[in-house]
């Protein structure tokens, strides 16, 4: 498949060239398209020739037909073989068209709608100019401090996977070179980014190799599995040796072990950050342990650039490590029609018609709608439209709903909860808004003015949260409250004695003191995206019956933390009935559980779940057992329900979780309608990797766990025999 390259291009490049081919450069080195004959900014800074720049083979940053195509063209005009650029840019969650942040995606339980949305994402990207995006991010999540949690879809390695699986599809369909609507989707961060000690961002990960294949691994495989044509190195260690330098999980697992012939590129400089790791005495021993690992493109750093000539002369590097990378990038650049058509999707005429199209924006809606989860609700929530409203907080009238990675998006147009709710009540004089505080900040003014809207208020909306800022990359907190100027400000309008409905902006789960003992309803709205406000408004007055459901558990302190649903039980469980024995695995001042758990969210209606049954009380390698239950809507409103199977194996070689999520199903339901939910299980969902890292089950008593979520379950049980 690569020969033709080879000979065409790989053996006609001087080893200069090729190596240009291996370095990425941000948007500043093309502000200018042209010949880059001065060496001035960024060039200067990076120590960067203008020969390099019109021999390097990727950008990353740049959007726009427009700016696109001149710099393809001048970059054409100036290569010596005609070697296209590759565009890259993170389209995480939306390209100008905002999405929900993943983690709210994850909560909507609905793959297709995720999948709609990478489409959507690449079809606005790949007519802007834009070959790759760096997504989808399927790292394992279980600490809310690091606040790049708002880029996974939770806490659970199955549910991650199917997710993961599902974006791929969306950004890059079945045909890369003749669909030119789509994106290359890169996986990231390979591997276990997720489990940063402390919750801190770029911190060391210290895993077992078990630990590491059992919870973390499934979901890039599932990426891999679907076809994503790239994989981001991660920032941290892995088995004490830095991602971007480690051959065992690059060359071994990843290359030989899965098959992955696509593209491996490091994080942002993270080939040079090997250095300050403590695993590479300068650049040139980066660049060296980097290349030997398999990594393709070197990111904004000059490691690769600087040192690979001096490597090859010395020996260190054989130039067919070199020779392997430019193939995989110009094999990446084949599978993408670049050769072809240099220019791929970009239109500067259809970018006009496609992006931020009312089209797209109605699907970033529907998704904020099926994204949003309802925490609690003592009869608060709907709205009425007669209702006279008092909406205060931050938010209230904020376009600061997009998240951290929507660089693209706009918060100027992004639709506000205030302007939403004053067109779906009909009666705009109905609301009041006020700011009440800021982020992080209260004055006696802003008391003052909440005070006065509320007056005259039948109900307090308080829309309040953390600014995008406060999560995202290098976003991480050790106090996942809401700041205490806000928490200052539920306790002003809960002393009014009048019904408080919150609506909570973030990008992580929050402990939730002074929100959720303070509110008689708390809807949690992540960051929603585009059309964020035009959701939540129609959720607050019912026109649309929340329907989302947690992926990652809220804490009922962050004390507890890493808290997660499919935790082990020690030899010394906690009781389900609290006495006082003081030497059980517990807390002497708090629960040991959540506050909310994986899988938890409320509806506008109820759902009574009965006769659990299994087809057979024992299983075998070929003979699976049907899983039955009977779920019914016992409200007065149609709602949607997310019907979770869960198993535990109670006697493994090694111990196993307390449950696991092996399936599940969403059902809509009129009032007083019933149906019955089935669910096929197989010996293969059984299988766990075991001490000696082999893939198998075990023979032995399996109990099954149905309900809508995690706690809240129907049990029953089986055998499973070989």
């Amino acid at each position: 498949m690569t020969e033709h390259l080879y000979n065409k291009y790989v053996k006609n490049m001087t080893l200069e060239e090729k190596i240009a081919q291996l370095l990425q450069l941000a948007a500043p080195f093309y502000d200018e398209p042209g010949d880059h004959s001065e060496i001035t900014g960024p060039m200067e800074e990076l120590g960067i020739q203008s020969e390099t720049v019109r021999n390097a083979g990727s950008v990353l940053g740049v959007a726009g037909a427009a700016k696109m195509m001149a710099v393809q063209k001048a970059h054409l005009a100036n290569n010596r073989l005609g070697i296209p650029l590759l565009f890259m840019a993170d389209i995480v969650h939306g390209f100008k068209t905002i999405f929900p942040i993943p983690l709210a995606i994850g909560s909507s339980w609905n793959p297709e709608l995720a999948k709609q949305s990478a489409e959507i994402a690449a079809r606005e990207a790949a007519v802007s100019g834009l070959h790759v995006t760096f997504a989808p991010m399927v790292d394992l999540i279980r600490d809310p401090r690091w606040g790049r949690v708002m880029e996974s879809t939770g806490e659970d390695p199955y549910l991650n996977g199917v997710f993961a699986k599902a974006f791929v599809q969306g950004f890059q369909g079945d045909d890369l070179a003749g669909d030119t609507s789509r994106v290359a989707a890169c996986v990231k961060h390979f591997a276990a980014y997720g489990a940063a000690e402390g919750g801190r961002d770029y911190n060391t990960v210290d895993l077992s190799e078990r630990q590491l294949r059992e919870y973390y691994l499934p979901a890039y495989k599932k990426a891999l599995d679907a076809g994503a044509e790239m994989v981001m190195t991660s920032f941290n260690i892995v088995d004490g040796v830095p991602a971007t330098g480690n051959r065992k999980l690059l060359r071994d697992l990843l290359r030989r072990e899965w098959g992955f012939e696509g593209v491996i590129i490091s994080d942002w400089a993270s080939i040079k950050e090997m250095v300050a790791h403590g695993a590479a005495e300068d650049d040139k021993e980066a660049a060296f342990k980097a290349i030997r690992a398999g990594v393709d493109i070197d990111m904004m750093t000059t490691s690769y650039l600087h040192h690979l000539p001096e490597l090859v002369d010395e020996g260190l590097v054989h130039e067919a490590w070199i020779d392997e990378a430019v193939l995989r990038i110009l094999r990446l650049k084949e599978k993408l029609g670049l050769f072809d058509n240099p220019m791929r999707g970009a239109d500067p005429v259809r970018e006009k018609e496609i992006v931020y199209s009312a089209e797209h924006r109605q699907a970033a809606r529907k998704l904020a709608e099926k994204s949003s989860v309802l925490l609690k609700n003592e009869g608060v929530l709907p709205l009425r439209a007669e209702q006279r409203v008092a909406l205060i907080g931050p938010f209230a009238d904020s376009g600061d709903i997009l998240g951290w990675w929507s660089w693209t998006g706009s918060k100027e147009t992004a639709v506000k909860l205030s302007d939403a709710m004053r067109a779906v009540t009909g009666n705009p004089d109905h609301i009041v808004v006020a700011g009440g505080s800021g982020i992080d900040s209260i004055t006696e003014a802003q008391k003052e003015e909440a005070l006065t809207a509320a007056a005259g208020a039948d109900v307090i909306v308080l829309a309040v949260g953390e600014s995008s800022h406060m999560s995202g990359e290098g976003g991480s907190r050790t106090n996942i409250q809401l700041p205490d100027a806000q928490l200052e400000l539920i306790r002003l309008m809960k002393g009014l004695g009048k019904p408080v409905a919150i609506v909570l902006f973030n990008g992580r789960p929050l402990d939730l003191h002074g929100v959720y003992d303070q509110a008689e309803a708390v809807l949690e709205a992540w960051f929603p995206g585009s059309e964020g406000g035009a959701a939540l408004a129609d959720l607050l007055y019912g026109k649309v019956n929340p329907s989302g459901r947690l992926t990652m558990s809220f804490p009922y302190s962050v004390g507890q933390v890493p808290v997660y649903y499919n935790s082990f039980s020690t030899g010394r469980p906690k009781p389900a009935v609290e006495d006082e024995n003081r030497y059980v695995s517990k807390y002497l001042d708090s629960p040991n559980d959540p506050l909310l758990p994986f899988g938890y969210g409320l509806s506008y209606t109820t759902f009574a779940y009965e006769g659990l049954m299994l087809s057979s009380d024992t299983m075998k390698e070929d003979q699976p057992i049907e899983v039955k239950v009977i779920v019914t809507n016992t409200g007065n409103t149609a709602g949607t329900e997310t019907v979770q199977l869960y198993v535990r194996d109670i006697s493994g070689e090694v111990v196993r979780p307390v449950k696991e999520l092996k399936d599940f199903r969403q059902i809509e339901l009129a009032p007083g309608e019933s149906a019955e939910v089935v669910f096929c299980m197989e010996e293969k969902q059984l299988r766990y990797h075991h001490s000696d890292l082999s893939l198998s089950s075990d023979r032995g008593l399996f109990h099954v766990y149905v309900g809508s979520n995690s706690r809240d379950v129907l049990t029953a049980g089986f055998r499973l025999l070989k």
